[in-house]
């Protein structure tokens, strides 16, 4: 599965005048110095967004704007020193100067220090040695490590990826490698620091994504965190659950597949006849009212005509917004193949749903791929022996029943 994804708050400081704002527990306040002398037309603007509510130790962005209309100072025209002082930071902080959409903005990463105590704390901003704006932020008490074992409480699919999540951004913290052990994983899994992930703010957030066997048993399962001496630091549970006769994922409603040429959308696809020559390539589109967990990774289309197994992925483009599930890639035929009819196979709910449609494929005459007076695609749903692996996102498969209740 997907990692959890963490909605960004921000903490706004809003200096020189202009209204401040909170959300997520920050709480701005603002108010312009005394004998400020700033044109009436013209105000400096500062925030410092974080993800994490201002925790001791979160790294977060600071953005100064509105800088460019001051009088010049003792740094003249140009580029102006900025800089902003805080408690809540452990030394002044130099920004540097970055030009967005014609707009000078200037821009700093910082970690809030870990002696930051809960509360609310003054900020001041400097251009060229003079105090411009005064403005206070509110930062949140630092909170203890947490680890966390991401599956659907109703239990995780045989071959779905289970999310795991270390938070260890405490003061004193130290350790750089962790790693879960489970009876439910064919190996230990070790948990990384992404630093241009999602959680890139958190310099101490190590996570992992395996995927469970496709052959695990159902049960109950625990989860151990081990430092990198080998001492255990946490545990939780869950539980796996193989889909079963009655859920939405056990054989879902699947559709396909269908074809659609290399520069038209998935909209265009037919299942009607469609035609395409040797050496061409054609794409395959298979969608599913409610797909099983994990197809997103493991789809694939297969056909005599094609070079190799075409992977299916998932469309999670806007156009797809609204519309069943629906996953497709592009296939090349082979330049060898005669002319014909030939099969294209998609297998999907691991093996318990199988459809075959037939594609046309004509010599390699520079007329190019394309519907045409090729053979009638034809699905013909066929069950297969049930497998006790089902596997995808837990996410994706929570909103699916969602939809289905």
């Amino acid at each position: 599965m997907g990692q959890t994804k963490r909605a960004r708050a921000a903490v706004a400081v809003v200096c020189a005048g202009v209204l401040g704002w909170g959300a997520a527990g920050g709480v701005a306040e603002a108010h312009a110095p005394s004998g400020h002398a700033e044109s009436s037309h013209h105000s400096v603007h500062v925030e410092v967004n974080g993800a994490f509510e201002a925790r001791p130790g979160e790294i977060v962005d600071i953005v100064v704007t509105g800088v460019a209309g001051l009088p010049a100072g003792g740094g003249g025209a140009g580029v102006r020193a900025v800089v902003v002082t805080s408690p809540v930071f452990s030394r002044p902080v130099r920004l540097a100067l970055a030009v967005e959409g014609g707009q000078a903005r200037y821009t700093a990463h910082e970690a809030v220090s870990l002696a930051a105590k809960a509360g609310r704390h003054p900020v001041r901003v400097e251009v060229d040695g003079r105090v411009v704006g005064h403005g206070r932020v509110r930062t949140v008490a630092a909170k203890r490590p947490e680890f966390r074992v991401v599956a659907d409480r109703t239990g995780a699919r045989p071959g779905e990826r289970v999310g795991l999540s270390f938070d260890d951004l405490y003061p004193g913290e130290q350790g750089t490698s962790f790693t879960v052990r489970s009876r439910a994983f064919r190996a230990p899994v070790p948990l990384r620091h992404d630093t241009g992930g999602l959680d890139w703010n958190n310099p101490r957030m190590f996570t992992a994504a395996p995927q469970l066997p496709p052959d695990v048993k159902d049960g109950t399962y625990e989860a151990e965190l081990v430092g990198p001496d080998g001492r255990r630091i946490a545990g939780r549970r869950f539980a796996v659950r193989a889909a079963r006769p009655g859920d939405s994922d056990y054989v879902g409603k699947g559709h396909g597949p269908a074809f659609f040429d290399r520069t038209s959308r998935p909209e265009a696809a037919t299942t009607g006849r469609f035609r395409v020559e040797a050496g061409g390539i054609v794409k395959v589109l298979w969608s599913d009212v409610d797909p099983d967990a994990g197809e997103e990774e493991r789809l694939t289309a297969t056909s005599a005509a094609f070079d190799a197994p075409v992977p299916l992925r998932r469309d999670d483009s806007k156009a797809a917004d609204g519309d069943d599930p629906r996953f497709f890639g592009p296939a090349r035929i082979r330049a060898d193949v005669s002319p014909g009819s030939y099969p294209v196979t998609v297998v999907s709910h691991h093996g318990r749903v199988k459809k075959t449609g037939h594609l046309l494929v004509t010599e390699a005459d520079g007329v190019g791929d394309g519907p045409g007076n090729g053979l009638l695609l034809t699905g013909a749903g066929a069950g297969a022996a049930a497998l006790a692996a089902v596997g995808g996102a837990v996410g994706f498969r929570r909103r699916q029943r969602a939809r289905t209740n």
